[in-house]
C-alpha cells in the first residue's frame, strides 16, 4: 500500500489526568461548573417539552426503530431474539444453519404477547410470522422435517432475513457514497440546513487486506465528496461546517491500532491518514477522527496532535479536521482542554463532535477483568449527562478554535445546548443519526437558525451488522432517552429531568476490587494493571529493565532427606494451627505479593521469558489463589481442614508463580505440610514466592523449596514413604509415572494431577469471524503456546473456513515476535533450547504432512529459541499425532453436524478445554452437555481461567481432577471423615436428582443422611464474575464404576456404593457370591422402582479383580473391606492401565459427603454474553 512519508512522532506524554479517579469528585466538580446550567433548567423544560407532546401525538410509523423498541425492548427475550437475529442472520452463508439459528431465537421468544403498544400491526405481523415458524421449523436445530417442513422453514427464514434487511436499511443512507448522496440530496429538499458526515461502516481491520479495503473505501468517499464541489468557485466547499464530510475509524486502517504498538502506528497509521486528510483539505470539506476505546484516547490525542501539526505546516486555512469526543469518559472534560489548547498553540480551528459514547458495556467488563482501580466511564447515566453538559458549555468557551458539534437525540439536552450557544453567540452545530431522532429534530428543525449535520452510515447489510446491534443495544434499555420518547407512561417532566438533580452515590457498579464482594464472596479481587496508562506501565518496565535472575541452590539427595524428615517433625504444630490463622497467614501473603507486582512481572519476564502483559495476569493469578483458597478453608473450618501430612508440590515452567503458588497454598491451609519441587526452568520465581509465604508467617518447617529436576529430586520425594500426597502440573507422561509409584508404595496416597490436552475449538458458520479470529490468536499464540489450555484444533464449518482462514493468515502476518522485555512483543520465545528442538521437529513433520497456510516472522534475530506462530490445514484429527506445546495451530474443515465433531475431539481420550463458536443458544448447551471437556467457552478465547470463576482442570488424559480454584480442590488434601451438615431439601433438587436421591433413600435408608449432605454437591453452581459472561460448575457422572467386595466389607460397600450411584453412575458390583448377596437383594429393589439397569452384580473371586481395573469401559471403581496389601495390588494395577489416571476410592473415604465429587466429572461452562453485540442485560439495567 502506497504512503506518505512517516511524520515526526509526537512523544508519549500523559496528557490527561488519571482515567481512574473516584467518579463521585469528579461529578462534584463537573456539577460546579454547571450552576447557571440548573438555575435555567425550567426554560429548557418549557423549550423541550411541547417537542415531546408533539412527537408523542405524531409517533413514529410501526417499522420505524423507536416503535421496534417500543414493542420489544432488550429486557424481554422478544427483544434479545431481535437483536442476536440482526447481529447474525444475514452473514450464514448456508440455509441449514440459518434454519437452525432462526429457530432457536425465535423458539425462546413470545412474540405473541410481548406487542402491547399502539402499533397493534406491527404485533400481529409478528404474531403471524412466529406461529408460522412454531409450525414449520425444525424442533432441534438443523433438524429433519418433510418436505413442507424444510419448504415452511425456508419460507420463514426468508422472512426473517428479509425483516432485518428493512430493519437495518433504516439506518443506512446508501449501499455505496454516490447512492448515500443522492438520499442526503433529497433530504436536504425538505429541510435545506442538513449536512452528512459519511461513516463507510467497518469494524477494526484485522489483516492488511483489511485495512487496504477501508483504505480505498475512504479515498473513493472523499474523492465522490469533493466532486460535489467542482462547480463552486475554486472547486471546493465554501466552508467545512457547511459542507458534507467523512468520520474515519483509525482502528479500520491499522491492524494493531494499540499503545503498545506505538511506533508501528505512527510509521504506517499515521501516513495513511495523513493521505486522507490532504484529500479532505483540498476540497475544504470536514473530516473528523471517530472515538475509539479508553485504552486508545491518549494515543489517539498523540496521532490527532501530529495530523495538526501537519495541518498547520500544509493547510492552516482549513478549519475541517475535527476529533469525537466521548462524555462518558471520566476524562473527557479534560480531552475539550486539551484540543482547544492545541489548536491555540497551532493557531488552528477544529471541529469537535460530543457524543455520549458507544462502549460503556465493554468498558465496564475490561476494568473489571483486569482488575483495575475504577471504572474510565461514568456509572450512571446521569453522570453522563452531566459530564456532556459540562463539555458543551467548556466547548462554546473555546468557540474562537473549536467549532462544537452535539451529537444528542435527547429534547432536554438539545435545549440546554441552545439556550447556552445563544447566550455564548457561538456557531455550532447538532448532530443526530440516521434513522433516529427524526421526530425530535422534525420539532428542533423548525428554528431555521439551528444547523444541524446526520451521521449517515454506508455500506452494504455485511458491514452493517455490528453498527445495527449497538444502535439496538443503547436504544433498546429502558433508561434511553428515545426508549422513554415513545413510552407515554413516563410524564414529560421526568423525561426532561435536570441530570444535575440525579447525581448519586457512584459507582453504580461494584468496583473491579469489589467484584466478588458484590456477588456475596468475601475475597477481594486482585489488583492489576493498564498496560496502556503510561503511569501504570512506567514501574512495570522500569522493574523489568533492573531484574537480574539469581541463582538458586539445587538439592541434593540428602537435602531431601532433611527436608522430609524436617516437614513431618513440623507437621503437629501447623496442622493444629487452627484454619483462620492458617488463612490469615495466606492473606498476608496476598497482599505482600500484590504489592509487589513490579518485582514479580520484572522476575517472570527475565526467566520465564513471558510477555509483559501475560506477567501480570500470572501475579494476578496467584494473588487470586491465596485469597480464594483462604476463604475455602475458612468456610469449611477446622473440623474439615485436617492435613494428610507431607505433601509433594511439583509445578511447571509454564506458569511459574501462579501454579505454583496454587499448589502450595491449597496444600498448607489444608493443614498440611509442603514440599516444593519447582520447575528447573524457573526456580529463582518460586524462590521468590516461598520467601514471601515464610515472611507472611508459614513456618520454615511447614515449607521447603528443593530446586532440582524432576528425575532426581522430584522422584525422590514422590518415591519418599512419608509422602501423604503429590499434586503435579505437567505431562501426561509423567503424571503416569507418579501414579504408578505411588500405587506401588502402598497406602492411600493422593495425587491430583493436572496435564496436557489437544484442546480444540468448534466455529460454525453463524459465528462473527472477527471473534472468532480475535479468539484463536489469543488462544493459540499467546504465550508462544506454552499453556496447558493453549488451543490446538480450530475446526470450523466449511462454509465460512475460507474467510477464517484467510483472515487468520492475515492475523499472524501482524504479531510481533520476539524480546519478551520489549512491551511491544506479542510471542515471545520458547522455554529453552530442549523445547525449541522437539517442536521444530514436530513443525518440520507438519511441512511435509498438513498444508501450510501461514507462518509469522521473527522480528528479533537476537533472541534465542524464538518459535514463529505457524498454522497448519490437516484432513483429519488424526494427524494430531500429540500435543505440541508451543505455537502451533491445527485447522480442521467439517461439515454435517457438529455433534459428530465433539464425538471426534472426545475420541481424543484428553478433556481440558474446549471453545464454541456460535449464536446458536441450543447449539451451544448441547454441544457442552456432549463434550466430556473440563472447560468449555462459548463464543470466547479459551485460556486465561479466572480463579474462583472458571475453575481449571480436565478429565480423561488431561487430569484427575478436582479443579484448582474451585470449590472442590481442598478437600482432596484432608484427611476424609465423617462431618456434620446440612441435608438438601428434596424440592431444592433438580427433579431428575431429587428422583434419584428418593429412590436410593428408600433402599438405601442407612446412607440417607450422607446422600442428602452430598447431593448439594452436585448442583450446578453459578460464580461470579466480570459482568458480560455467565460463568458455571456443572458435575456429570463418570460413566461405569465398579465396586470391588470382599466377603470381610460387611456393610462398608453402601457409602460408596450410594456416592456413586448418586452422581448418576451405572455401578457393576465385584465380589465373592457370599459378599454379593446383599447386593443382589439391592439390585432387586432397584428394578422394582425400574432403576434396576443403575447397577449390576458379577461373581468373581478377589484374584480376579485386577481384570475388571484393566476394562477399557471403566471410568471409576470403589474398594470395600479390602486389606493393605490387596489393596496395593489394586492400585498397581489401576495405575497400569492404559488412558486416564482413575479414582480407586476407599471406603472410609466415603464417610465424607463431599467425596461424591470422586465419582463425577467437573465441567466449568464460561458463555460470554456479550458476544452479539454488547452486554444486553448491562445496558438494560443502566441507571
Amino acid at each position: 500500500m502506497s504512503a506518505l512519508p512517516a511524520l515526526p512522532v509526537v512523544p508519549e506524554i500523559q496528557r490527561l489526568p488519571d482515567p481512574y479517579r473516584d467518579e463521585n469528585a469528579l461529578v462534584a466538580a463537573l456539577v460546579a461548573e454547571l450552576s447557571a446550567v440548573r438555575a435555567d433548567w425550567s426554560q429548557v423544560i418549557a423549550q423541550a417539552g411541547p417537542w415531546v407532546e408533539q412527537v408523542r401525538q405524531n409517533p413514529a410509523p410501526f417499522w420505524a426503530m423507536e416503535s421496534l423498541l417500543r414493542e420489544y425492548p432488550i429486557t424481554r427475550p422478544e427483544g434479545l431474539a431481535l437483536m442476536r437475529l440482526a447481529e447474525a442472520l444475514l452473514r450464514v452463508p448456508d440455509a441449514e444453519t440459518a434454519i437452525a439459528l432462526t429457530a432457536d431465537q425465535l423458539g425462546r421468544a413470545d412474540f405473541d404477547s410481548a406487542g402491547d403498544g399502539p402499533h397493534k400491526m406491527l404485533s400481529s405481523l409478528s404474531a403471524a410470522a412466529i406461529s408460522l415458524s412454531k409450525k414449520f421449523l425444525p424442533e432441534e436445530d438443523g433438524g429433519g422435517g418433510g418436505l413442507l417442513g424444510r419448504m415452511g422453514s425456508k419460507t420463514v427464514v426468508a422472512a426473517t432475513v428479509r425483516a432485518i434487511q428493512l430493519l437495518g436499511r433504516q439506518f443506512v443512507l446508501g449501499r455505496n457514497i454516490d447512492e448515500a448522496q443522492g438520499e442526503a440530496a433529497s433530504a436536504r429538499k425538505n429541510i435545506p440546513q442538513l449536512t452528512f458526515s459519511y461513516d463507510m461502516l467497518g469494524e477494526g481491520a484485522r489483516t492488511e487486506h483489511d485495512a487496504e479495503r477501508y483504505l480505498a473505501s475512504y479515498r473513493n468517499a472523499i474523492a465522490r465528496i469533493a466532486a460535489r464541489f467542482q462547480h463552486l468557485p475554486g472547486g471546493r466547499a465554501a466552508s467545512p461546517m457547511q459542507a458534507d464530510g467523512i468520520s474515519i475509524k483509525l482502528s479500520a486502517l491499522f491492524t494493531r491500532y494499540e499503545v503498545l504498538q506505538r511506533e508501528r502506528v505512527f510509521a504506517t497509521l499515521v501516513p495513511r491518514v495523513q493521505g486522507l486528510v490532504d484529500a479532505a483539505a483540498a476540497a475544504n470539506m470536514n473530516l473528523t477522527i471517530d472515538a475509539e476505546e479508553v485504552d486508545r484516547l491518549e494515543l489517539s490525542l498523540d496521532v490527532f496532535e501530529a495530523l495538526a501539526q501537519h495541518i498547520a505546516a500544509k493547510h492552516p486555512q482549513w478549519q475541517g479536521f475535527g476529533l469525537a469526543v466521548q462524555a462518558y469518559q471520566g476524562r473527557a472534560r479534560a480531552v475539550v482542554d486539551e484540543v482547544a489548547a492545541l489548536a491555540r498553540r497551532l493557531n488552528l480551528r477544529f471541529m469537535v463532535r460530543l457524543v455520549k459514547g458507544a462502549y460503556w458495556d465493554g468498558e465496564i467488563k475490561r476494568a473489571q477483568e483486569l482488575g483495575l482501580a475504577a471504572y474510565p466511564v461514568f456509572t450512571h447515566k446521569a453522570h453522563t449527562d452531566v459530564s456532556y453538559l459540562a463539555c458543551a458549555q467548556a466547548l462554546l468557551a473555546h468557540k474562537d478554535v473549536i467549532y462544537p458539534q452535539f451529537a444528542s437525540h435527547n429534547a432536554g439536552t438539545i435545549a440546554a445546548i441552545l439556550r447556552m450557544a445563544r447566550a455564548a453567540g457561538a456557531a455550532f452545530e447538532m448532530q443526530r443519526l440516521h434513522g433516529m431522532g427524526e421526530g425530535i429534530y422534525r420539532e428542533v428543525l423548525k428554528q431555521p437558525d439551528v444547523p444541524c449535520r446526520v451521521y449517515a452510515p454506508v455500506g452494504e447489510h455485511r458491514d452493517l451488522l455490528a453498527y445495527l446491534v449497538r444502535r439496538l443495544l443503547e436504544n433498546g434499555a429502558n433508561s434511553s432517552f428515545v426508549h422513554q420518547l415513545a413510552d407515554p407512561q413516563v410524564a414529560v417532566p421526568e423525561l426532561l429531568g435536570c441530570p444535575l438533580e440525579d447525581v448519586r452515590p457512584a459507582p453504580t457498579q461494584p468496583l473491579p476490587s469489589q467484584l466478588y464482594r458484590a456477588a456475596g464472596d468475601q475475597r477481594l479481587n486482585s489488583t492489576g494493571a493498564d498496560l496502556a496508562d503510561p503511569a501504570q506501565r512506567a514501574p512495570l518496565a522500569a522493574a523489568v529493565a533492573a531484574t537480574q535472575v539469581q541463582a538458586v541452590p539445587l538439592a541434593s539427595p540428602t537435602d531431601v532427606q532433611d527436608a522430609v524428615v524436617r516437614l513431618q517433625g513440623g507437621f503437629k504444630a501447623w496442622s493444629e494451627t487452627p484454619v483462620a490463622q492458617r488463612a490469615a497467614v495466606l492473606r498476608r501473603a496476598a497482599d505482600a505479593m500484590d504489592a509487589q507486582l513490579a518485582p514479580l512481572c520484572g522476575l517472570l519476564v527475565k526467566e520465564a521469558h513471558k510477555t509483559l502483559a501475560d506477567c501480570v495476569a500470572e501475579v494476578r493469578e496467584a494473588v487470586d489463589f491465596l485469597r480464594y483458597y483462604a476463604d475455602e478453608a475458612e468456610s469449611a473450618g477446622d473440623a474439615a481442614m485436617q492435613g494428610r501430612g507431607v505433601f509433594v508440590c511439583i509445578s511447571p515452567w509454564n506458569f511459574p508463580l501462579a501454579i505454583f503458588a496454587g499448589q502450595v497454598v491449597a496444600a498448607l491451609v489444608a493443614g498440611n505440610t509442603v514440599a516444593a519441587k519447582p520447575a528447573e526452568q524457573t526456580p529463582a520465581v518460586a524462590a521468590a514466592c516461598v520467601r514471601l509465604l515464610h515472611e507472611a508467617g508459614v513456618p520454615e518447617d511447614a515449607l521447603v523449596l528443593l530446586n532440582g529436576a524432576g528425575e532426581t529430586v522430584g522422584a525422590a520425594l514422590v518415591a519418599h514413604p512419608a509422602t501423604a500426597g503429590v499434586c503435579f502440573t505437567g505431562s501426561t507422561q509423567v503424571a503416569k509415572i507418579i501414579h504408578k509409584t505411588l500405587a506401588q508404595s502402598g497406602g492411600d496416597r493422593v495425587l491430583i494431577a493436572e496435564t496436557g490436552g489437544l484442546n480444540a475449538m468448534v466455529v460454525d458458520s453463524t459465528a462473527l469471524p472477527e471473534q472468532v479470529v480475535d479468539a484463536v490468536v489469543q488462544s493459540a499464540f499467546r504465550s508462544a503456546g506454552q499453556r496447558c489450555s493453549a488451543l490446538r484444533l480450530l475446526c470450523v464449518h466449511e462454509a465460512v473456513a475460507d474467510g477464517v482462514i484467510e483472515m487468520i493468515k492475515g492475523a499472524l502476518a501482524e504479531l510481533r515476535v520476539g524480546d519478551p522485555a520489549n512491551l511491544a512483543t506479542d510471542v515471545g520465545p520458547l522455554i529453552d533450547a530442549e523445547a525449541f528442538t522437539g517442536i521444530s521437529a514436530q513443525v518440520a513433520r507438519l511441512h511435509r504432512e498438513a498444508q501450510l497456510i501461514a507462518e509469522g516472522r521473527v522480528q528479533d534475530g537476537q533472541v534465542p529459541n524464538l518459535l514463529p506462530p505457524i498454522a497448519f490445514e490437516v484432513r483429519d484429527m488424526a494427524e494430531l499425532k500429540t500435543e505440541i506445546f508451543g505455537p502451533v495451530l491445527h485447522v480442521l474443515r467439517w461439515k454435517g453436524e457438529p455433534d459428530a465433531v465433539i464425538e471426534r475431539i472426545n475420541a481424543l481420550g484428553y478433556g481440558l478445554t474446549l471453545g464454541i463458536q456460535t449464536r446458536i443458544d441450543t447449539r451451544a448447551e448441547r454441544l457442552a452437555d456432549l463434550a466430556a471437556i473440563g472447560n468449555v467457552y462459548v463464543n470466547r478465547n479459551i485460556i486465561g481461567a479466572v480463579v474462583g470463576v472458571q475453575p481449571f482442570g480436565g478429565e480423561g488424559l488431561s487430569g484427575t481432577g478436582p479443579k484448582a480454584g474451585g470449590p472442590n480442590y481442598l478437600w482432596r488434601f484432608v484427611r476424609p471423615q465423617a462431618l456434620p451438615g446440612r441435608p438438601a431439601a428434596a424440592s431444592a433438587l433438580p427433579e431428575a436428582l431429587a428422583t434419584r436421591l428418593r429412590i436410593l433413600q428408600s433402599v438405601l435408608p442407612d446412607q440417607a443422611t450422607l446422600m442428602a449432605q452430598a447431593a448439594p454437591r452436585l448442583l450446578t453452581q453459578a460464580l461470579p464474575g466480570p459482568t458480560g459472561e455467565r460463568n458455571e460448575l456443572r458435575l456429570h457422572p463418570r460413566g461405569h464404576v465398579v465396586g470391588l467386595v470382599s466377603a470381610e466389607a460387611g456393610a462398608g460397600w453402601r457409602a460408596p456404593l450410594a456416592l456413586a450411584l448418586l452422581a448418576g453412575n451405572r455401578v457393576t458390583l465385584v465380589g465373592a457370591p457370599a459378599a454379593l448377596k446383599p447386593c443382589c437383594e439391592l439390585r432387586s429393589q432397584l428394578q422394582s422402582q425400574g432403576a434396576g439397569e443403575w447397577l449390576a452384580c458379577q461373581d468373581h473371586e478377589p484374584g480376579q479383580w485386577t481384570e475388571w481395573l484393566s476394562h477399557a469401559a471403566l471410568d471409576a471403581a470403589f474398594v470395600a473391606g479390602v486389606g493393605a496389601a490387596h489393596q496395593a495390588a489394586l492400585r498397581s494395577a489401576l495405575a497400569a492401565r492404559a488412558g486416564a489416571i482413575l479414582p480407586l476410592v476407599v471406603e472410609s473415604d466415603a464417610l465424607q459427603a463431599q467425596q461424591v465429587i470422586r465419582f463425577a466429572a467437573e465441567q466449568t461452562l464460561t458463555v460470554n454474553t456479550a458476544a452479539a453485540g454488547g452486554n444486553a442485560a448491562l445496558l438494560a439495567g443502566l441507571q
